[in-house]
């Protein structure tokens, strides 16, 4: 009889469910929904477990992995919070989803997880060590050391987005001025975007028509990819500022493989050129690392959350 794991990811914009067992590599179920504005951890957590309901139809998982968009007390199943989320302070999901379905639960936060994922199934198979960056609504990171993640004394090891690029920058959500992530994400490459419009309304730019509705750092890539040099010129910005950010990192702890995904890391290979460039300029020069694209794509936090079930299950 097959033992079914429930893999669960947290977005900031979307939400994720998927089904499979213990040695496949495919899904046998999956749904995602985008999540609609100004949405709550409420309304969250009942979407997810719709989700759940759904893919499952009766079944009953062996084990659920679930990666969350913010700090996550992996040792007590504890979501510390949401930087894009309202309500999320303080909940322990873990238990709420073991109670949900009397199956064993780990949770980790969406950075760590994807590492996992693209280290036990994606670009990271073959590495001893990498750090994972995610650049979508922000810039989070994840490490993993001799095979295992790096959590570090308070759980929240490997937050790149918050490493300074410029103390003289905009305020950050959390609390500081410059962070990488201000400068990288992809809220930050709109509103960089947007900005700019209107400080130079005689630039010519396929954005601009975009100005009275909602410019997306989507919007900024396609319009770069199509040859636009005013979009392109904010995403090699976005992309010094990142690169700055994972320099700093690979001097700190010198992995094997950097692995980039989110949404912003399907800009093409300008963005990731640029990237290379800005990291290498900023760590030492004998630090040979590679600098990939995610293997896993969208779908990394949720074989990370596999692998986090797989885990469990075997005990």
């Amino acid at each position: 009889m097959p033992r079914f794991l429930l893999a669960l990811d947290y977005g900031g914009t979307k939400l994720s469910a998927a089904l499979t067992t213990a040695h496949a590599r495919e899904w046998l179920a999956l749904e995602r929904i985008i999540s609609p504005p100004e949405h709550n951890a409420q309304y969250e957590q009942r979407a997810m477990l719709k989700l759940a309901r759904k893919i499952l139809n009766g079944k009953i998982p062996a084990a659920i992995g679930i990666s969350f968009g913010g700090p996550v007390d992996f040792a007590r199943g504890l979501v510390l919070l949401s930087h894009h989320v309202a309500g999320w302070e303080n909940i322990f999901l873990r238990d709420q989803w073991r109670a949900e379905f009397g199956a064993p639960v780990e949770i980790d936060n969406d950075a760590n997880v994807a590492a996992l994922g693209e280290f036990k199934f994606g670009a990271g198979r073959a590495c001893a060590s990498l750090l994972y960056v995610t650049v979508s609504t922000g810039v989070g990171g994840g490490w993993i050391v001799d095979g295992k993640i790096l959590r570090g004394a308070d759980g929240v090891a490997g937050e790149i987005g918050h490493t300074i690029f410029d103390p003289n920058g905009p305020l950050c959500i959390c609390g500081r001025r410059g962070c990488v992530e201000v400068f990288a994400s992809g809220r930050a490459i709109a509103r960089i975007a947007r900005e700019r419009l209107i400080a130079h309304p005689r630039a010519e730019s396929r954005v601009r028509e975009l100005i009275a509705a909602e410019i997306t750092a989507q919007a900024v890539a396609r319009a770069a990819q199509d040859g636009d040099e005013f979009a392109q010129s904010i995403l090699d910005d976005a992309a010094r500022a990142l690169g700055f950010g994972i320099g700093t990192a690979i001097t700190l702890l010198n992995p094997e493989r950097v692995v980039i995904g989110g949404g912003v890391s399907k800009a093409g290979e300008k963005y990731f050129a640029a990237v290379r460039v800005a990291a290498r300029a900023n760590c030492l020069p004998q630090m040979r690392v590679e600098i990939v694209p995610a293997a896993l794509g969208d779908d990394a936090p949720l074989w990370g959350a596999v692998a986090l079930a797989q885990e469990i299950a075997q005990k």
